[in-house]
């Protein structure tokens, strides 16, 4: 399961996730991202509160990032994960 809390000012938007971002998780986490994307408000996701990253969820991070959307608080254990990207 995964949790997904927004926080949004005028012009940025923060989505705290919390649990893992696993299967259909990682379609509702894309869904919520591009929704903010294309209002043209600067992206934050803060991944303090996840404990697991799937592939998928990892490849739409990195994709994300690439997007210029910022990936904040992660614990060790995911900051490992990304590493790859």
């Amino acid at each position: 399961m995964l949790k997904i809390t927004l926080t949004a000012g005028d012009t940025t938007a923060t989505l705290f996730l919390e649990g893992r971002m696993v299967g259909p998780w990682v379609t509702e986490v894309r869904k919520s991202c591009e929704n903010f994307l294309q209002s043209g408000k600067e992206l934050r996701l803060n991944l303090a509160g996840v404990s697991f990253i799937d592939s998928n969820g990892l490849a739409l991070l990195s994709h994300f990032r690439a997007r210029g959307v910022a990936l904040l608080d992660c614990s060790p254990f995911v900051e490992e994960q990304l590493k790859g990207l």
